[in-house]
This record gives structure tokens, C-alpha cells and sequence, in this order.
């Protein structure tokens, strides 16, 4: 028995699968699927009792655009095959949402919870003086974000490593997103990954068609969905569906699920969760052990949040959502997508679904080199000229409007008003795009292909406008 394939090579292989439906040149292709530079790198810090070495990666898939682009993920099951592997990811999420960014990623072998602060932000620390060495950081090269493990306190970290580095850089603070607002930051990249699963997902159910395939209605609200993982982007996700009308029946963490058919209230269980340390036992709730078990409750859309190779060849049979919407990456194996679209199951992948971070990460860069907040010049130009308008539609009417409608009418856009309708409009045209790349082959049979395909295109395009491929 031939062992599973890995990460990369999964990823490699839907690659191939939308490769195969072009003619462009083997050798381009080639360069385009290949990981350009891999930096593999360990450093000791000091801890209680002595010293301990620290293994640490950064994965640059593809310069066909400069800067790179990507997170960095704290966790104890990093390697280099799964850092090359979401640093393709990322090329390919980059090209669908037409933000000017190759992919990266980078990660460091830790589990964050056996360490304290002051080590982590040694940790951090030691890894940007790293990065910085090779050339492998700055704004205009190599701009890393939060993932797994890190946020914004680590981005805050790099940022003032890479500031004493190169004092007086004018550039600095675009070294890297998702910092904290204070330190150059954008509103809302907090929730962004998740907002942008809410807005894709909220696509994919308008479309009439393809909901009367799998007996949905259209719309999200009353749709059941389970979501595993309750980190930032599940959270998130489970918290905008939510609002939209849907229920969740079922919520899934490290330590199990729980499950309620009429449904769950999310900040009820955050909060069970933060007094009881696990979401566990919650009133009124059915416990379900082990977590996987929760991908395998009977929903219209399972959203694994978590990390990848969650639905699998074992599991699938089991699967009973008509949607699988990933929001973590690669959370779904070849074998185990092979056999959900056999069944009908609707896979919104996640090199679209997911993007909504690098996509807010994007704004931010652009306002640190810019060094304006968005919003700041022409919102009062805006108000003004909003107030005009009321006023010359009350008086030619006769018909006065309240302040609160006023209010309403003349305001102008704030930073997170702008970041969220920027978002927003990215996702919408993206899966649009991806969508129509579906429907209008017949040789493309599911929506993973027709977004790796998406993004072939305009990488390629991208090489072949550099003439370096005639």
C-alpha cells in the first residue's frame, strides 16, 4: 500500500488536475508549480535550566509578484513540506482575489502553550533577526502576517525587531499585516479571514442553481451549519453566519464537540468555554468525543476551521453536509474530496474561501506605505457634501428628515466602513470569477478546479507579459 500523499503534493496534484486542461508551456508550468525558495533555519533561546533549540522555516513560493506574501504559524506539527505546500496556497489565494502579491509562509515548531510570553517573544524576536539575515523580510520583498498560533502581538514583535534593525526605514511598518491598530494595524484584519468565509459563503448560497441541485433554498438564513474550531477565522465565521440567520448545530474544539439540534448560541459557548476551560458539558447540549466526530453531524454546511487534513478518505462516507466551506487549509484530502464530489457535496475551496486575511492584509500594507489612514481625507468632505444634498431635498420637498435619518444618510466612511465593503467586493467578484470558470467549461467538474485554474491564468499571464516564456 502506497503511502498518503503529503501536504505539498496534494496541493501539487489539484495543481496538475487544472494544469492538464491548458497548453501552456511545460516549463511554465513547471515554474509556476515549483516552491522558488525555501529557507530552513534553527536558533537556540534561553530557557529555565538551560537552552533549547528552536527549528524554524519560510517558504517563498513564487516571485512572479514582489513582495511575497504569507503568515506565520507557530505549532508543534510545522515542517517544511507543510510550509512549502501553504506557501503555494497562498501564490494561488493571492492571484484569485487579484491582490499584487506572490505566495509564502513561514512557521516555527512550537506548541505555544509550553511557553511563556517572554519566551515566545524571544522566539519571535530571534526568528524575524533570522528572516531579516537572508533578505527574507521587508516591504517590498517579504511581507509575513499572523496564522495558526501567532496575532497580533507577535506581528507587533517583528514589526519593532525589524524597525531596530533598519532605523529610519520610511517603509518599516509595511514589513508586515495584522498588526495591532496602534502600531499601524488596520481595523477589522482581525475578523477578516472570517468575514470573507461569511461573504463567499453568502455567494455560493445566492446562486439559484446550484442550491436546487443539492435541495437547499437560497440564502443562508436557516441553513444549519457546524463549525470546527473556534479559533480566530472559526469564531469569526460561526459569529457572521450566525447574524445572517443561520444555526449551528454543532460547535467542535481540541478537546470535543457539542452538539443541539435547535441550535447553539455562540457567545453562550465562548463563554461556557472561557469560565469551564473547554466547551465541553454546555447546558442543554449533547457532548460529543472524539472532535472529529462533530464533521460527521447532519447539516447543510460543515465550515472546518481548523487545520488541514480534517475530512479524510476514513470520515467522508460519513460526511452528510450538502456544503463543505473551507475555511482552514486543506482541510479536505484528495481521496476524501474525490468521494464527497461523487456524492453531490458542494466544495468551496479554500484558496478562495479563506482569503478574505491576505486580502484586509493588502489594505494594510497599502495604508502603511501610504502612511494615511483610510478614511481620514475625505470622510468630514463627504459628510459635507451629503448634508447639502439633504438639505436641498427637504427644501424642494417640503419633507424634513429626522436626525437619526440624517445622521444615517450624510455620514461618511470610517477605516473598518471601507476595509469591509473592499472585502466584500473581493469576494463577490472572486467567486464570480471562479464561478463562471466552472460553469462555462464542461471539462471542469467541481470548483477547486475551476479556481486553480483562475489562478493558472493569471500567473501565467503574469510570466508570459514578462516575455521570460514566449
Amino acid at each position: 500500500m502506497s503511502p498518503a500523499p503529503s501536504f505539498f503534493e496534494t496541493v501539487n496534484s489539484y495543481f496538475d488536475k487544472a494544469a492538464a486542461l491548458t497548453d501552456y508551456p511545460p516549463g511554465l508550468l513547471e515554474q509556476i508549480k515549483v516552491c522558488d525558495s525555501v529557507y530552513a533555519f534553527q536558533f537556540p533561546i534561553r530557557r529555565q535550566g538551560g537552552y533549547e533549540v528552536i527549528s524554524g522555516w519560510r517558504a517563498q513560493h513564487s516571485h512572479h509578484r514582489l513582495p511575497v506574501k504569507g503568515g506565520i504559524r507557530f505549532a508543534p506539527t510545522v515542517d517544511e513540506d507543510e510550509i512549502k505546500a501553504l506557501s503555494a496556497l497562498m501564490t494561488y489565494k493571492c492571484a484569485i482575489v487579484d491582490v499584487p502579491f506572490g505566495g509564502a509562509k513561514g512557521g516555527v515548531r512550537i506548541d505555544t502553550k509550553q511557553y511563556s510570553v517572554q519566551e515566545l517573544e524571544q522566539i519571535t524576536r530571534r526568528y524575524t533577526a533570522e528572516l531579516i539575515k537572508k533578505n527574507f523580510i521587508g516591504a517590498g520583498l517579504d511581507v509575513p502576517a499572523p496564522d495558526y498560533g501567532t496575532g497580533p502581538r507577535e506581528m507587533a514583535w517583528i514589526y519593532d525587531t525589524y524597525s531596530a534593525f533598519y532605523p529610519g526605514a520610511i517603509d518599516a511598518m509595511a514589513c508586515v499585516t495584522g498588526k495591532p491598530v496602534t502600531q499601524g494595524g488596520i481595523r477589522g484584519r482581525v475578523e477578516a479571514t472570517g468575514r470573507g468565509v461569511y461573504f463567499g459563503l453568502r455567494e455560493a448560497c445566492d446562486q439559484a442553481e446550484d442550491m436546487k441541485a443539492l435541495g437547499l433554498s437560497t440564502g443562508l438564513t436557516g441553513k444549519t451549519i457546524v463549525v470546527q474550531g473556534l479559533g480566530n477565522v472559526g469564531y469569526n465565521t460561526a459569529r457572521f453566519c450566525q447574524e445572517a440567520g443561520c444555526v449551528i448545530v454543532a460547535l467542535s474544539e481540541r478537546e470535543g464537540a457539542v452538539y443541539r439540534r435547535q441550535g447553539l448560541e455562540l457567545d453562550a459557548v465562548v463563554k461556557h468555554q472561557k469560565q469551564t476551560g473547554s466547551i465541553l458539558n454546555f447546558p442543554g447540549a449533547t457532548n460529543l468525543t472524539p472532535t472529529n466526530l462533530a464533521l460527521e453531524v447532519e447539516c447543510d454546511i460543515l465550515i472546518p476551521a481548523a487545520l488541514e487534513n480534517q475530512i479524510t478518505g476514513e470520515n467522508a462516507p460519513r460526511i452528510k453536509a450538502k456544503i463543505v466551506a473551507e475555511a482552514a487549509n486543506g482541510p479536505t484530502t484528495a481521496d476524501a474530496e474525490k468521494i464527497l464530489l461523487d456524492r453531490g457535496v458542494l466544495i468551496i475551496p479554500d484558496i478562495f474561501l479563506n482569503a478574505g486575511g491576505v486580502t484586509v492584509s493588502y489594505f494594510e500594507w497599502i495604508k502603511n506605505l501610504s502612511h494615511v489612514r483610510f478614511g481620514r481625507v475625505a470622510k468630514r468632505f463627504e459628510e459635507a457634501s451629503y448634508d447639502r444634498m439633504v438639505s436641498a431635498i427637504e427644501k424642494a420637498t417640503g419633507r424634513g428628515f429626522s436626525s437619526e435619518e440624517r445622521h444615517a444618510i450624510v455620514r461618511g466612511a470610517d477605516e473598518i466602513d471601507l476595509v469591509n465593503s473592499g472585502l466584500e467586493e473581493t469576494m463577490i467578484t472572486a467567486y464570480r470569477q471562479v464561478h463562471e470558470q466552472w460553469k462555462g467549461d464542461s471539462r471542469i467538474q467541481d470548483l477547486r478546479t475551476a479556481a486553480f485554474l483562475t489562478a493558472l491564468h493569471k500567473v501565467a499571464t503574469t510570466y508570459l507579459e514578462l516575455g521570460i516564456f514566449p
